[in-house]
């Protein structure tokens, strides 16, 4: 029996490894590519906002500081309850950049839909290029829109960016939220770059007008409450429409969730719209985390009864030097800071929380907005 055990872990090891390897290793062994200095591109950026009145108030003058010829700033009001729009028509009055705003009005057929919000938005956008961010973000520096928008091009239409979320210090729920989302990126950068992008974050994305017509928008999944990023991703993106953007003046950075219960309810949103993604997606995503859990669990069972303790000792050290300097490169490339040391540590808690979050989907449907 625990030769089998034994075979079954040294596969498992030999998938990991193609996965850090081959999937992260693609984005993480990469370099940013220096482009050409172009402003041509006038760029609606579209702000989808339900109850931020506090949060508008601080982020949306930062907007108004970005160093960009052409732009405007597209807001959308989805049906607040507080001042939202207020706020919103506030800052239109005092603002020195153009400001449209699209009030949401509560709409039966689409009750709490932000992908409808967000449609509404698009439509009103007076630009073909679009770039996206939350009302909770903020831009990094005051050229993220130029870093994000100069990899736009005749066959570029979709560009994934990444959003950081704030360093807390001495919080263990801010380090997971931090490296679950390290880790997302270097999935989501690394599949992009081998030619299978799957998925994108809204806190910092762009795409054209005409990319999200062409492929009806929404309507394929305007149903399901999440997935307004991910699911348009998953759908219209292709090696050829897409490219990503990691230099560190384009990321946008926003406020994390404070307590262990307000992430989790977080992320079984998020988590909820993994089941509407491509089936070769699904597969790949299942694998490596199939893979994780199995390495853990066989590798404890080996070593608990001494077999061939040595060579799995050693595969286990392998294994973990490659994730060391795949999160450790990646890590420098997005300015995370302070994870790397505990990332064995974090990726248990990880695993064990997922499939927390996966029995409870299961049992009870996540809110939404």
């Amino acid at each position: 029996m625990l030769e089998y055990i034994f075979i079954a872990f040294v596969i498992i090891f030999c998938i990991q490894s193609i996965y850090y390897l081959l999937f992260f290793g693609k984005f993480a062994f990469s370099k940013v590519f220096s482009l050409k200095n172009k402003e041509s591109t006038p760029i609606s950026i579209i702000i989808c906002a339900k109850n931020e009145e506090e949060n508008l108030q601080k982020k949306l003058p930062l907007f108004a500081l970005q160093k960009y010829s052409e732009f405007e700033l597209v807001l959308i009001n989805d049906a607040s309850t507080d001042t939202t729009l207020e706020v919103m028509e506030e800052f239109k009055k005092t603002s020195k950049i153009p400001v449209k705003i699209v009030n949401i009005i509560p709409n039966e057929q689409f009750w709490g839909s932000k992908k409808y919000a967000l449609t509404l938005g698009i439509k009103a956008a007076s630009y073909k290029h679009l770039l996206f961010t939350d009302a909770d973000c903020k831009p990094i520096s005051n050229n993220w829109i130029h870093k994000m928008a100069q990899h736009f091009s005749s066959e570029k239409e979709l560009i994934l960016g990444y959003g950081k979320y704030k360093n807390i210090k001495n919080s263990l729920v801010n380090k997971l939220i931090r490296f679950e989302t390290l880790f997302t990126a270097i999935q989501y950068f690394g599949y992009a770059k081998l030619g299978f992008p799957y998925m994108g974050v809204g806190r910092n994305i762009a795409y054209t007008k005409s990319l999200f017509f062409n492929n009806n928008g929404f309507v394929n999944h305007m149903k399901i409450k999440s997935g307004d990023d991910d699911l348009f991703v998953n759908e219209v993106a292709t090696v050829k429409n897409t490219t990503i953007c990691f230099s560190k003046d384009s990321f946008t950075i926003s406020e994390p969730k404070k307590t262990f219960k307000q992430w989790i309810q977080q992320k079984r949103r998020h988590i909820s719209t993994a089941n509407y993604y491509k089936k070769s997606h699904k597969y790949l995503l299942g694998l490596f985390y199939l893979s994780q859990i199995l390495f853990y669990i066989l590798a404890t069972l080996l070593l608990l009864f001494l077999y061939n303790w040595k060579i799995v000792l050693l595969l286990i050290l392998i294994r973990f030097s490659f994730q060391y300097i795949i999160i450790g490169l990646s890590s420098k490339k997005l300015d995370e800071k302070g994870l790397t040391i505990f990332a064995p540590f974090y990726e248990i808690l990880l695993i064990l929380i997922q499939l927390f979050i996966f029995i409870k989907n299961l049992t009870e449907k996540p809110t939404h907005w």
